[in-house]
């Protein structure tokens, strides 16, 4: 089946749908990553996204259960060069065109990503419509523009649960998850490490919060939704300073906004699995998976007593890490990856010697 997308300038690119049939608008972003697919595509921090893919050839080594990280699809469409039309993985249950269909996923394949990565790099970011019904690039133009002015999804209500929900040891150390759309292999870390973790709803009041009596505050994942972070960060100042408090990607957002610090947007974001990060006060280096659009400002973060840059991306000198010991504050703007099976990050290593000094 035909299929189209365009950008918001108008530029124009024709392809073959390979999923759900019909129209998705959304903010279009790219990711560098060779493999990790079926994780972009159920990360709820790219809900409501665009997504495309730059490497070339994707869909080779399959789907499964276990490689999600929500329970269902995220993105609003996906853009590749070339579907594998075969699949080799022991672990995989289904092919990537099976995966797409089945959750009703709208994409499009066999176009130029190569052309649109760079022209997207040239013009910075913009929103974009992937069609199977309509092919008239004026018309879709004029909806990406009309989705821009009434969009105001509620992202973070969208990703985050509702009520709360409980997970790790009964018996384990208590600690308190604010849910901006956690993805599932940060809840399985803190699982792994013996937590009694009790996930939140994003806008869970700081009174509440208390009452649970947990050890620290784990601030994670989601959407960089701005209006919705700061109204979290406001909500979640009196813990600041209290309990032990670790911020993951928005969440790292959310300590700033809730410290006064300013963050900037990027003119393209940082989104892939090989961006260098190291420490201001060692020769040590890591390597990160990064799925961003937002940075602290890091003149705003120094200003702050007690508070220091821990750890910057090594290719634009942006700010990675923050860490605070008195204030009681660990945050990382990158995604804190099992390094391996039920191995884990070692930023949570971190945040338990913070719940150990606490």
């Amino acid at each position: 089946m035909k299929a189209i997308f365009v950008l918001e300038d108008g530029k124009t690119f024709l392809g073959e749908s390979g999923g759900g049939r019909g129209e998705r608008i959304g903010e279009v972003i790219t990711n560098t990553a060779v493999v990790g697919y079926q994780e972009m595509i159920t990360d709820p921090a790219n809900f409501g996204k665009i997504l495309v893919l730059t490497y070339p050839l994707i869909g080779n080594y399959g789907c499964a259960p276990k490689f999600s990280e929500s329970d269902k699809v995220q993105v609003a469409g996906l853009v590749i060069k070339e579907r594998s039309r075969i699949f080799s993985n022991w672990q995989a249950r289904e092919s990537l065109g099976n995966f797409m269909q089945d959750n009703g996923l709208i994409s499009i394949h066999s176009i130029d990503t190569r052309a649109l990565a760079v022209h997207l790099r040239q013009k910075g970011t913009q929103y974009g419509a992937i069609s199977t019904s309509c092919f008239d690039a004026k018309e879709l133009v004029a909806e990406i523009s009309l989705f821009r002015k009434n969009n105001s999804l509620k992202l973070l209500k969208q990703v985050s649960v509702n009520k709360l929900k409980r997970s790790g040891k009964q018996n384990g150390k208590k600690i308190a998850v604010l849910d901006l759309g956690v993805a599932k292999s940060i809840i399985n870390q803190l699982d792994y490490l013996g937590f009694s973790v009790a996930l939140l709803p994003y806008n869970t009041p700081a009174a509440e919060i208390i009452k649970l009596k947990p050890r620290g505050l784990v601030i994670a994942g989601g959407p960089e939704e701005i209006p919705e972070l700061e109204k979290v960060a406001e909500n979640i100042k009196p813990l600041l300073g209290g309990i032990p408090v670790l911020g993951i990607a928005s969440g790292n957002l959310v300590l700033a906004l809730g410290l006064g610090i300013k963050i900037n947007k990027l003119k393209i974001g940082h989104r892939g699995v090989n961006y260098p990060i190291q420490s201001p006060v060692s020769f040590k280096g890591e390597i990160t998976v990064q799925n961003h659009a937002y940075v602290i400002d890091p003149g705003s973060l120094l200003k702050i007593k007690g508070l220091k840059i821990s750890g910057y991306n090594l290719n634009d000198r942006t700010v990675e890490e923050i860490e605070g010991r008195g204030l009681k504050i660990l945050g990382v703007q990158y995604m804190p990856l099992s390094p391996g099976f039920k191995e884990v990050n070692g930023v949570f290593l971190k945040f338990m010697k913070m719940l150990g000094r606490s």
